[in-house]
């Protein structure tokens, strides 16, 4: 049943990407004849006056893209890679792409993904090395060395502190210790821990989260405890908690959530953005919240190193700021960042600055509009398509620009479209489709 249900959606997705691909290509077609026709008459990129050489590693994602335009905006070179599974990147036929390459994936053949990017980085001569991925961890070779090691600067932490902080507990107690509000935390590694635990002495419920990454059951925030014991140690033994697989039990605290990016050089918050939060994000919009930036700016200042920081937050009904967890990778709020013309010096420079880059004040929100079609399914009311037609007009899609706009049309009806057939050949559904990060969640 299961096989007949992944043919389906498949096929009836493909089919939907089908019906919008005419409209996708006119709108394509026609930016590219405006630039044709613009190009005597348009700005020429300047060259930087010390142009550098920038490895941006995971190309099907939307902030990898973002990150590139801005290099080539200021007249840097940008060069783009992935795993060999995303040969497919649409964002590579973007015209601030100057080069893009597979390697093997990290965590079936560490040693052939560390040769192939250090012969990428000699061959392009890179000078600085970004990584955007969400398993940061495996920018590290098996001595847990930064696998450019002695290619090139690269713009991220250590292995021990990048481990610190993809740890959801690690991070609360390393933030506790600088006096940094966080919610009450315990490691679990066995799930009597949680069974045994005498939550009548706790005035707020908690959730259980996977410290290492779980993209399926992150969004699950069951409430504990349960109505009864019974009900609790059942939830509880359903979920893969061990020693191999600890879990974090958090204090759930009411409250608004909010997320963040911070781009970090030797702890001097360089560049910053928030914005409100959601289980599955797919919209931004900058939000002017200080004491979050203070929280985070604090951090940063503390942990002292170069790096990119996400920061999860959720403001308590008494204004209270906590911080849940922390990415070291970037985050794709950095979309909103697509005018401003200072997101290359806010990494490659060394020069202070009087306070972080924020988006600027005429940068609309951003959003995926094939995610925006997607949720038309689910509007109910005029009031509710009124509200949808407005957040449109009122942003901008991520992807699209028009002065780049191949990557609209090869990211929605290439890259997808061939992640879509591959299942279909394995006979395998998936969860939902994320155009942002270019992938299926499976």
């Amino acid at each position: 049943m299961a096989r007949i249900f992944a043919v389906f959606q498949n096929l009836g997705t493909l089919a939907l990407l089908a019906i919008a691909f005419p409209f996708n290509c006119i709108v394509v077609l026609a930016s590219l004849l405006g630039n044709f026709f613009s190009r005597p008459f348009s700005k020429q990129v300047d060259l930087a006056e010390n142009p550098k050489n920038i490895m941006i590693v995971g190309a099907r994602m939307t902030k990898t893209l973002q990150l590139a335009r801005s290099f080539h905006a200021a007249g840097h070179r940008a060069i783009i890679v992935d795993t060999d599974k995303y040969w497919l990147s649409g964002n590579q036929f973007s015209n601030a792409v100057a080069g893009f390459y597979t390697v093997p994936d990290p965590q079936k053949d560490l040693e052939g993904y560390t040769n192939a990017l250090r012969a990428i980085a000699k061959q392009e001569n890179i000078d600085l090395f970004i990584p955007v991925a969400i398993f940061s961890v495996i920018y590290f070779d098996s001595n847990d060395k930064p696998v450019l090691s002695g290619c090139c600067e690269a713009f991220h932490f250590d292995a021990e502190i990048t481990r610190m902080l993809d740890d959801k507990f690690a991070f609360a107690e390393y933030a506790r210790s600088f006096g940094l509000s966080v919610p009450k935390s315990f490691k679990i590694t066995d799930p009597e821990q949680v069974i045994n635990f005498d939550f009548s002495q706790e005035k707020r419920k908690y959730i259980l989260k996977s410290i290492p990454y779980d993209q399926i059951r992150r969004l699950d925030l069951t409430k504990l405890p349960c109505d009864t014991p019974s009900e609790t140690a059942a939830f509880v033994k359903s979920l893969p908690i061990s020693e191999e697989k600890p879990w974090i039990m958090q204090e759930f605290i009411p409250g608004k959530e909010y997320c963040t990016h911070s781009t970090v050089r030797d702890g001097e918050t360089r560049m910053y953005c928030g914005c409100e939060s959601s289980a599955f994000q797919v919209n931004y919009e900058n939000v002017d919240k200080p004491e979050i930036m203070q929280w985070a700016t604090h951090f940063a200042q503390e942990l002292g190193r170069t790096g990119q920081l996400s920061f999860d937050f959720i403001q308590a009904e008494d204004g209270t700021v906590y911080a849940i967890e922390c990415n070291p990778r970037t985050h794709s709020a950095i979309t909103m960042f697509y005018n401003h013309p200072g997101v290359a010096d806010a990494y490659l420079g060394k020069e202070p600055l009087a306070e972080p880059l924020q988006p600027l004040p005429d940068s609309k929100p951003t959003y995926w509009l094939y995610h925006e079609l997607w949720r038309l399914n689910e509007i109910r009311s005029l009031k509710q398509l009124q509200t949808w037609v407005k957040n449109i007009l009122r942003g901008k899609d991520a992807i699209f620009e028009v002065h780049d706009p191949l990557p609209f049309l090869m990211v929605h009806h290439w890259q997808i479209p061939l992640l879509i057939l591959d299942n279909l050949r394995r006979l395998k559904g998936w969860i939902r489709i994320d155009f942002n990060i270019g992938e299926l969640i499976e």
